[in-house]
């Protein structure tokens, strides 16, 4: 009945959100004479702060056009060339580019939010790698009929990217960005285990929640402070109708974003605060640049139960990978099997999400793996959106990633 509600509340005040968009337009009219003075600019701001309350974002857009690579430009298509029931693998590709570049396989995190939440990734690899990325589709849009997806399925997705990444002859880098660093370490340990040629040549874990007992944050503590059949009885919603998902059983975007707000809910009320300042005053830049963010921040996706219920479970509550006994369809994982696929791991100082050690602890795991292969990096004055996006990412954290890659390029066998 929560997806009902919430359904039925958005509906219930289109009309007064459809009112507030006609008194915004009326307020900032060229022809209105009282455009300019304070009141109609605070009735406008206030206006829109009321519609951006009360509508649903849709899923945005990468809006990557060009690139610079060496001292020229190249314009940049997106593809998508594989297609499956919860992805889509997403090719950034440059027509205008020859060079021989390291693919590169961006695993988005499933986890609330879009895969172009992380646009500035891409954005800073694109120069010198070709770039994929996976898509996950909006649980609420994909049919019952389509079976369903768990994390076994997740690893099941990464290992036929690769697949499909090295079917050129080069075996693909894979960069995990936050909630895929357990079952990327588990399809690569799979794939390591039997000898699959198309394995990563390396796999770069950010912000990874491998082992949960390091330095436990927030979302950790809150996992486990409550047993599963809590998240599964209050959580758990069914898809209603006429949604293509219908009748699917998920956890839902809106109280994903109810979550991920009220870690920070102060830092949230003040920046909409300073955004109807801004509005009112008329600083255009600055309400642009909130506009943006929550643009981004506000779309959200729904989640498979199981998916869900199986992360809390296997990733939080339990820590399988951690103690040796994460299973992948009744067969146990062993990262004591990767041997050549190198590895980095990469934290944020001040991450609130992701503690310092957690995705360290994959190199505990990889117990076979050479000194040579492996490396780890800490970023200082950087949470955890600051270990994939922001200045420090640019400056910092991706020269060391692209180092990485290239060192350890390599061919199927």
């Amino acid at each position: 009945m929560l997806y009902h509600a919430y359904e039925f509340t958005h509906a219930a005040i289109s009309p007064m959100r459809q009112a507030a968009r006609m008194g915004q337009e009326l307020m900032t009219s060229p022809f209105n004479p009282l455009a300019e003075t304070y009141q109609a600019r605070a009735t406008a701001a206030a206006c829109e702060m009321f519609i951006n309350a009360t509508r649903r974002y849709g899923k945005p857009t990468f809006g990557i056009e060009m690139v610079d690579v060496g001292n020229a430009s190249s314009p940049v298509v997106e593809e998508v060339v594989l297609e499956l029931p919860f992805c889509n693998l997403l090719h950034f590709e440059k027509p205008e580019v020859d060079a021989d570049q390291p693919k590169v396989l961006i695993v988005a995190p499933m986890s609330g939010h879009y895969a172009t939440l992380l646009r500035g990734t891409v954005k800073q690899m694109l120069p010198g790698h070709d770039v994929y990325i996976t898509d996950w589709i909006d649980a609420r849009d994909v049919p019952l009929t389509a079976g369903r997806f768990d994390l076994d399925d997740y690893a099941d997705y990464v290992i036929e990217f690769c697949q499909h990444l090295a079917s050129d002859g080069e075996r693909p880098a894979v960069l995990a960005v936050c909630q895929p660093g357990v079952p990327v370490l588990a399809a690569a340990s799979l794939m390591a285990e039997r000898k699959d040629p198309a394995r990563p040549s390396s796999i770069t874990l950010m912000g990874s929640p491998i082992d949960v007992t390091q330095n436990p944050k927030q979302p950790n503590e809150l996992a486990t402070s409550r047993p599963l059949s809590w998240f599964e009885n209050n959580v758990i919603v069914t898809v209603p109708w006429p949604n293509k998902g219908f009748l699917r059983r998920v956890y839902p975007g809106f109280l994903q974003l109810s979550g991920f707000m009220s870690m920070n809910l102060d830092r949230h009320v003040n920046a909409h605060v300073e955004h109807f300042r801004n509005m009112v005053k008329g600083d255009g830049d600055s309400a642009e640049q909130h506009r943006t963010f929550y643009d981004e921040y506000l779309a959200v996706m729904d989640l498979t139960a199981e998916f869900y219920l199986q992360t809390i479970e296997r990733v939080f509550q339990k820590r399988l990978l951690a103690v040796g006994e994460y299973a992948y369809r009744g067969e146990i994982v062993k990262p004591s099997a990767i041997t050549d696929i190198a590895l980095m791991t990469i934290e944020g100082e001040k991450d609130d999400i992701t503690g310092l050690g957690q995705t360290e602890a994959a190199h505990t795991l990889t117990t076979k793996l050479p000194k040579a292969k492996r490396m780890h990096y800490v970023q200082e004055k950087v949470g955890h959106y600051g270990v994939f996006n922001g200045s420090r990412w640019r400056q910092f954290i991706q020269p060391k990633v692209a180092e990485f890659i290239a060192t350890h390029r390599a061919d199927v066998a």
